[in-house]
């Protein structure tokens, strides 16, 4: 895929000065294929994920973006909805019923036509730096389609970017780039049915921890947003979740 914006963002306008400002670094590069189809599943830390992965990846990625970019009134609504669109970035609803078929039919598509399908398997941005219990979907595309998933580590992006801020510190950041997993020989080296639901959960388990491996981080088996929701309802972290309380 060759987008003129996304070129132009890239290289013009934020690449630069983003790598001058954060040094951004790469370990892995050579893992994501210089041509035909991947998922690429990465560690989410900070909103400027979607801004370092494309800088630091030689190729375009598809990432599906929520639908309130898309949607959201206003000057900074219609900003949000021109910049996202611009770059190729497809919406996804992710309350509506039918989320899960309306991105499995998007990612069939966008690897259908030889791209790299992007997707941050936590769902949201980890409230504190370690890597969250990942939601289903992306290993249900991996299984499904039996593309090759390729696990990304995104280094001191929160660092850079915090919760809540809007213009990057001056930190350094990095990507680590993991071995890629075929799906289907997983669950066949394991003796599982591919389309089983507990093959899906297990697969998605699976990558997050080479997710954390990668990052350096402990994994937190208790979902990010759940997380998320119980620290702004002032009831402090869920059982499981604690630091200090972690597998690794």
């Amino acid at each position: 895929m060759r987008n003129k914006w996304y070129w132009a963002f890239k290289h013009i306008f934020f690449g630069p000065a983003l790598r001058v400002w954060n040094r951004p670094w790469s370990e892995g590069m050579d893992r994501i294929p210089e041509s035909g189809s991947a998922i690429l599943a990465s560690s989410h830390q900070a909103v400027m994920d979607s801004f370092y992965f494309p800088l630091l990846c030689p190729r375009q990625i598809t990432f599906l973006a929520k639908s309130e970019y898309f949607t959201t009134p206003g000057f900074v609504g219609g900003l949000q909805k021109w910049f996202f669109s611009s770059v190729g970035q497809v919406p996804i609803d992710r309350v509506n019923k039918d989320a899960s078929d309306a991105m499995l039919a998007s990612a069939q598509r966008i690897i259908g036509r030889g791209d790299l399908f992007g997707i941050y398997p936590e769902g949201t941005r980890s409230p504190d730096g370690r890597i969250y219990k990942g939601r289903t979907g992306m290993a249900r595309i991996a299984l499904t389609t039996g593309e090759q998933v390729i696990p990304i580590a995104m280094i001191n992006t929160r660092k850079a970017n915090p919760i809540g801020s809007w213009i990057p510190r001056p930190v350094r950041v990095g990507m680590r780039v993991g071995e890629p997993i075929d799906p289907q020989a997983w669950a066949a080296e394991r003796n599982l049915d591919p389309q089983d639901h507990a093959t899906v959960r297990a697969f998605t388990d699976y990558v997050m921890k080479q997710l954390a491996e990668l990052a350096g981080k402990p994994y937190v088996d208790v979902y990010a947003s759940d997380v998320k929701a119980s620290l702004q309802a002032g009831h402090g972290y869920p059982e499981g979740a604690e630091p200090g309380s972690e597998a690794r």
